[in-house]
């Protein structure tokens, strides 16, 4: 039961419009890094790695070796398509990267807003001052 009720503190403990913001623009910066990772990214790894596109790289598991992707998912071959974990691994990196760096930008302006500000030093208050005072007229008035 206290499962139950931690869990419904823990969704309503948050600001939902916030968090329903974040998940839009999320989505729509992941089609960003996606675009660039397929059509900036990829064709110039492609280019080094032989002019293939990246994606169509594949090993065939069934030992039969297949000019194109296609023909072998014609043939109904089990295939790895190592290309397309590597475009995701390096979507994930570019993603992260770009994160970290917008992170790194929020905490900078957060450290700028709470910069220390520099506290004047409290003087006596008004009764210490009162006090001084009399003490000072008391020692006057004891020494001959």
């Amino acid at each position: 039961m206290s499962f139950i009720k931690d869990f419904k503190a823990f969704l309503l403990k948050g600001d939902i419009i916030a968090l329903a913001t974040a998940v839009v623009i999320g989505a729509a910066f992941n089609k960003i890094i996606a675009s660039v990772v397929a059509d900036v990214i990829m064709p110039i790894i492609g280019l080094i790695t032989g002019g293939t596109a990246f994606t169509k790289k594949f090993i065939s598991l069934d030992g039969v070796s297949y000019d194109t992707l296609e023909a072998a998912r014609e043939a109904e071959a089990a295939v790895i398509t190592y290309g397309n974990l590597l475009d995701t691994i390096i979507n994930f990196i570019i993603v992260g990267f770009f994160i970290f760096l917008i992170l790194r930008a929020y905490e900078k302006t957060k450290k700028e807003k709470e910069a220390p500000k520099l506290v004047e030093p409290k003087g006596p208050s008004q009764e210490e001052l009162l006090t001084q005072i009399r003490d000072e007229l008391k020692k006057q008035r004891n020494t001959p």
